[in-house]
């Protein structure tokens, strides 16, 4: 949680410095910056990609891919194992992502900004746990694991929208590849391989094969966590030595390096309109709501029980940071528009994520840290 929140911080600073740079006389030389190309050739094979995409397609698979990695783990060992606490992070991220991308569409509904409804799902868990980190011990640890449950489970479902609904067209032949070095990596896990650099070989080659499949290459990362061996002791399994591995390197290098290209947005031509409505409307009033609502439903209907010392206000305040949508919705965004619509969407991402972290703070600072009592008895 501390490295998620120190990350926060990092990632906030890169997306400032986006910003900045996308609106000062510096603006041209940062938006050509995204195009310079990276090139790899080895003989006739040549992978060429610009430096946005490098970043968004490859680099953001190994988020993707640590992601992955604590969902397993969460479910196999950790919080979502239980069923109660799983079942209230389930409902939780599930009525935030139904309700504000209903939201988005009412806004959107046969509008060239349809295809972007997948936006508002989204929630940052760095910037969440950022947020929720500067209010200290007002804030109780169970309701920080809860926030970390619902975010992971959010994060599943946004990769399922790309994987599903933002693909264009298959190919069909890299499609049984990209299967096959699966299969390899999962026979791997089932054999009890331990050699990290087994599942690296076998992750760029998987990646490889899913960008040219049709499907978001990042889908990779996630698939090849699944392939991983998990066993109790931490210090030796093969998922934890990873997830150790990767999680300074993408909180403090990869994340943040998405944030600074992917943040700028200049404000000269911009303009509002129902992309950036629909997304600041969902983010800020569908995440709480849907959260609030669903957690509400699946307690009374005795499928999930709230955290040791939680009331329904916290439960509320999480919503409001959990609107927070940053990283994944600047990413879905990317996925969804075109240049003429990206501009408004990002607007609308920026000032929902801000809004929503001050409401979300401001909720459970006046929250307080409710006693265990109060949290049973809500």
């Amino acid at each position: 949680m501390a490295g998620e929140a120190k990350g926060g911080v990092l990632l906030f600073a890169a997306a400032l410095l986006a910003f900045f740079l996308s609106n000062s006389p510096w603006s041209q030389a940062y938006f050509d910056l995204q195009g310079v190309y990276v090139k790899l050739q080895v003989g006739d094979w040549v992978f060429k990609k610009s430096l946005l995409h490098f970043v968004n397609d490859f680099l953001m698979a190994f988020f993707f891919l640590l992601v992955g990695l604590e969902l397993k783990r969460e479910i196999l060992q950790g919080e979502l194992k239980n069923p109660s606490q799983a079942g209230l992070a389930v409902a939780a991220a599930l009525g935030g992502m139904i309700t504000p991308a209903l939201i988005y569409t009412a806004f959107n509904r046969g509008t060239a900004g349809a295809a972007g409804w997948g936006v508002p799902m989204a929630t940052d868990i760095a910037f969440a746990l950022g947020v929720v980190s500067l209010l200290g011990s007002r804030v109780p640890l169970s309701l920080k694991v809860f926030l970390t449950a619902l975010a992971i489970v959010d994060d599943l479902g946004a990769v399922l929208v790309i994987a599903v609904f933002y693909t264009s067209s298959l190919n069909l032949t890299a499609l049984a590849l990209a299967a096959g070095v699966l299969t390899l990596a999962l026979l791997a896990g089932r054999l009890r391989v331990r050699s990290l650099a087994v599942y690296g070989l076998l992750g760029l080659i998987l990646w490889y094969y899913v960008l040219l499949s049709g499907v978001h290459a990042t889908v990779a990362g996630v698939l090849l966590a699944l392939a991983v061996p998990l066993e109790s002791n931490a210090k030796t399994s093969p998922l934890h030595r990873l997830e150790h591995i990767l999680h300074p390197y993408v909180a403090y290098l990869i994340m943040p390096v998405f944030a600074f290209f992917n943040a700028g947005v200049a404000l000269a031509g911009s303009q509002l309109g129902p992309v950036s409505l629909g997304i600041f409307a969902g983010l800020v009033m569908g995440k709480p709501l849907g959260i609030l609502l669903f957690s509400y439903l699946a307690v009374r209907l005795g499928l999930a029980r709230l955290p040791g010392g939680v009331g329904w206000r916290a439960v509320a305040g999480v919503g409001m940071v959990a609107g927070v949508g940053f990283t994944m919705a600047l990413f879905i965004a990317d996925l969804a528009f075109d240049a003429a619509l990206l501009d408004e969407a990002k607007l609308g991402i920026l000032a929902a994520s801000l809004v929503a972290a001050l409401l979300g703070a401001a909720a459970l600072w006046t929250a307080g840290a409710p006693s265990s009592a109060a949290g049973r008895s809500a």
